[in-house]
């Protein structure tokens, strides 16, 4: 049986948040108070809180990338990935890291791409074709 995880972290704005996460991301809104509000994130519940975020540095060495630490984000299948790139680059979504192959013709081949949420917070959405070889070594 798969579980699900649940991810609660700040923002400085939940009208900006709706905007980015249901309007840009394509993520239904589920429960929420005047200073939290939860969405379905890739079938994962995401608790977004009224409050500072969470300090990140570029400290994490991926492939070529620096990439932000820590950060979150989601695995998707490979053609849900390209088109959530196609979203975002039509949204005018400004990539940390542009969407790229990563590890091409090794074992755990995938597309991924880095961005920011209005409050900084970074955001890795990874494409596999194949999600067997999400663990491969």
């Amino acid at each position: 049986m798969k579980s699900l995880f649940h991810f609660a972290f700040h923002v400085t704005d939940l009208n900006a948040a709706r905007a980015f996460y249901g309007d840009v991301l394509g993520c239904k809104e589920g429960r929420s108070t005047e200073t939290w509000v939860d969405f379905d994130f890739f079938g994962h519940q995401l608790s977004l809180h009224l409050g500072e975020p969470f300090k990140t540095t570029r400290t994490g060495k991926v492939g070529e990338h620096m990439v932000m630490m820590p950060h979150m984000g989601a695995v998707l299948r490979l053609d849900d990935w390209l088109e959530l790139a196609d979203r975002l680059a039509e949204k005018g979504i400004d990539f940390d890291i542009p969407p790229v192959i990563r590890f091409a013709g090794e074992p755990g081949e995938q597309r991924t791409m880095f961005f920011f949420d209005p409050s900084g917070n970074p955001i890795e959405i990874k494409g596999f074709k194949d999600f067997d070889s999400l663990f491969s070594a």
